[in-house]
């Protein structure tokens, strides 16, 4: 512990002013133990200046880091399957896309095979509204379905905490009638004891 009026680290590094420099100096040649500790701080400094430079790590990596998360593709493509009408929205994309090429590719050859009749486009806007319609019915439903499913959990939980409460209280109850009957035997026998003992 130093016992100069400033800081021994800044005089080393020289970070004072002359004037305090001066006076700091002027102390450790009186002061045995602050000039003890500026010979360690001396030391140190030696000793930090002799190690070799090595480069600092840009970054440390923790388990939280996106490097162990999935690749942004991975998480989107997740989301999007995990998401009902998300799911719906593409299996209608993917019914009008098929509807599309369809009968691109199934054209007649030029061989007389029976000609494929075209598809206007309002039917196949119509196609795409039903599958739509569909596609977002059934994600309702699914939904609807989970929540129901979560409710009646929700209801038989709370009832067999019901049950489990009113057998608990009913037990006590019983615990209580029984203890108040043996105290009230008892003290039938001790007034019966008391009064037999008594002289008639």
């Amino acid at each position: 512990m130093s016992c100069s009026p400033f800081d021994l680290k800044d005089f080393l590094l020289e970070e004072l002013s002359d004037a305090q420099r001066l006076q700091v100096a002027a102390h450790v040649q009186t002061c045995p133990n602050c000039r003890l500790e500026l010979d360690r701080l001396r030391l140190t400094q030696t000793a930090l200046l002799s190690l070799p430079d090595e480069e600092i790590p840009q970054r440390i990596g923790f388990v939280s880091d996106q490097i162990f998360e999935p690749s942004p593709w991975r998480r989107g493509w997740a989301a999007f399957w995990g998401s009902p009408a998300r799911l719906a929205f593409a299996s209608a994309a993917m019914l009008s896309v098929a509807l599309l090429v369809s009968p691109v590719l199934h054209r007649p050859n030029s061989a007389g095979s029976p000609a494929v009749s075209t598809i206007s486009d309002a039917e196949i806007r119509q196609r795409i509204d039903r599958g739509i319609a569909e596609g977002v019915t059934r994600a309702v439903a699914d939904i609807e379905t989970r929540y129901s499913q979560r409710t009646e959990q929700l209801v038989k939980d709370i009832e067999r905490r019901d049950l489990e409460e009113r057998t608990n209280i009913q037990k006590i109850a019983e615990n209580t009638i029984d203890y108040l009957q043996h105290d009230k035997q008892a003290a039938d026998r001790r007034l019966l004891e008391a009064n037999a003992g008594e002289p008639r």
